[in-house]
């Protein structure tokens, strides 16, 4: 089955462009150009990805992403002319599971999708059932889901795809370049606070006190890493 893609943005030439190139490549698109229609769409249809501008009309970009993650742990990239860090973190804060800046090059946005859809293919012919259970969590690798005291805790794909890594090789500790490399899988041109907002927002989720984690632990001036059980 060829992936669906909902695509957001309110400049013509850009959806003209990439609506062209991503359906070449067998993929479906559907097209929203503003924010509400972007939201009714999410509730109408199922997709596999979103491409969401931040600049939208009616609503923003955030808001569209703050409103399908209350229901969804689709993939979403965010996409914002503006180049200014804050925007591109505040995309993050928000569930995002990636940015990027235009002008972009389109075989990077065909790169990050395929990228995107190579691991959830790889998810999908995973063998059935596999529990983790690490004091009061348990982590479901083949539902993809989380409980925390018998309650589900939602996580962002990115999120999930951390967690996943980290509480299947506990003690192992991972530098922000590595879970750069391991998790994105691609060049992220040394913007490795990407790494540090997940984190954050995981222990936020996860951690009964964020400010001292149980879970998730800083090895300072080396990387991240699970605790050992």
């Amino acid at each position: 089955m060829n992936e669906h893609i909902l695509l957001v943005d309110d400049e013509p030439l850009i959806i003209k462009g990439l609506k062209f190139s991503l359906e070449k490549d067998g993929y479906i698109i559907d097209v929203a150009v503003d924010g509400e229609e972007a939201y009714t769409k999410t509730l109408e249809n199922k997709y596999d990805l979103i491409l969401l501008d931040v600049m939208l009309p009616k609503l923003s970009g955030i808001e569209v992403c703050q409103k399908v993650r209350e229901t969804s742990d689709i993939p979403i990239i965010m996409i914002t002319a503006k180049g200014e860090d804050m925007d591109k973190i505040l995309g993050l804060e928000y569930g995002a599971d990636d940015y990027m800046t235009k002008p972009f090059n389109i075989l990077e946005v065909k790169a990050r999708i395929k990228s995107i859809f190579r691991r959830s293919n790889n998810k999908a012919n995973q063998t059935p059932k596999q529990l983790i259970a690490v004091d009061n969590m348990v982590v479901n690798l083949a539902s993809r889901s989380v409980m925390i005291d018998d309650n589900e805790i939602k996580l962002t794909a990115k999120e999930f795809d951390l967690l996943q890594l980290f509480v299947t090789n506990p003690g192992s500790i991972y530098s922000r370049e590595r879970l750069l490399e391991i998790i994105w899988k691609y060049d992220y041109l040394g913007d490795y606070r990407t790494v540090d907002v997940h984190i954050r927002r995981m222990r936020e989720k996860l951690e009964a006190n964020p400010a001292k984690p149980n879970f998730i632990l800083t090895k300072w001036g080396v990387g991240y890493y699970f605790k050992n059980y």
